[in-house]
């Protein structure tokens, strides 16, 4: 089998898919990253080469996320983007037409805005992590239920309970206050879900045209109750598309088969970088008055790239730059 690699490594997450030729995810991997990207990636790649047959030949390799450099690196990728990016082509693929993308991770919100196929605009949260897949599944340990249960418990509710949700300890002080006043938990969780979209829409969709179709993706998407929340508000329907939880991946896969197209071998090292020894360090530029923190990377003991300075005295020709959008 043939086929092109699609990484995402986030803060939260890591995430692997393998796309056939045809362009079908053949595997899908959600990691979470638990502060070691390197380790994350490694045990991603591991699993996968596990899941494919023997035979299988990675055509081409994109990464992106916030690790997409350090990624992109280890695994040999053939072209590197940035999230927006990336997610828009992954949205645009799987629901032609769609004119907004609300996307929410783990740490972070966005909303990208298309015209007739093309990015006009986006946002992303800047201030506060309320609404985002951490403060979502730190709620559900507090209250004791499975995140995976959040959404079917919201969607059972009749009254649902307002909640201040502009800042994550207000909303859980407020969420404190109404359960013991005695509310039911199926009506606290809708209203934390609605008080959340109302944040996410007043923050990150502030003066933002959302028009169909709607497309919600990223971790957060498989909670019903904040889909349902987002319908309501919007007044739209909102789909929420196959692989939801990892389409930044499957846009850099997308992305690795358009560089691909003319032809050219793959950088990828191989599924065997699982088993090598990289480490990450750095060290601050005393040349000028930038005092640039460097990035280094190195790979049984070799500097194989560094980057984040700013006159290229250490990147020069080890630097791995982001292809242009």
């Amino acid at each position: 089998m043939k086929g092109y690699l699609g990484i995402d490594v986030g803060s939260v997450s890591t995430n692997l898919v393998f796309m056939d030729e045809n362009g079908k995810i053949r595997e899908a991997i959600y990691l979470r990253t638990r502060g070691q990207p390197i380790f994350a990636l490694q045990e991603g790649l591991r699993q996968l080469a596990e899941r494919l047959p023997a035979n299988t030949i990675v055509r081409g390799v994109g990464t992106t996320g916030s690790g997409r450099f350090l990624a992109g690196i280890i695994a040999g990728a053939d072209v590197v983007k940035n999230e927006i990016t990336s997610h828009a082509v992954a949205a645009s693929t799987l629901v032609p037409g769609v004119q907004t993308i609300l996307e929410i991770g783990g740490q972070d919100s966005k909303i990208i805005i298309l015209r007739n196929g093309v990015v006009t605009d986006f946002a992303m949260n800047t201030v506060c992590a309320a609404g985002t897949g951490s403060f979502l599944d730190q709620q559900a340990a507090r209250l004791n239920i499975p995140i995976e249960d959040f959404g079917e418990l919201a969607l059972k509710s009749t009254v649902p309970v307002r909640i201040a949700g502009r800042c994550a300890v207000f909303a859980e002080s407020d969420m404190i206050h109404k359960q013991q006043m005695g509310y039911s938990l199926p009506d606290i969780l809708a209203g934390l879900c609605e008080a959340l979209v109302r944040n996410y829409l007043n923050n990150v969709g502030k003066g933002k045209e959302i028009l169909p179709p709607v497309v919600f993706q990223g971790g957060v998407a498989a909670n019903a109750g904040m889909r349902r929340a987002f319908e309501q508000a919007l007044g739209l329907e909102v789909h929420v598309p196959p692989h939801y939880n990892v389409m930044g991946a499957v846009g850099a896969a997308l992305l690795a088969r358009e560089k691909m197209a003319g032809g050219g071998t793959s950088r990828f090292r191989g599924f065997g970088v699982a088993k090598t020894r990289f480490k990450a360090g750095g060290f601050e530029c005393e040349n000028c008055p930038n005092l640039c923190e460097v990035v280094e990377i190195t790979r049984e003991g070799e500097v194989i790239a560094r980057w984040g300075d700013r006159c290229g005295r250490w990147s020069g020709s080890l630097g791995y730059q982001e292809n242009a959008v």
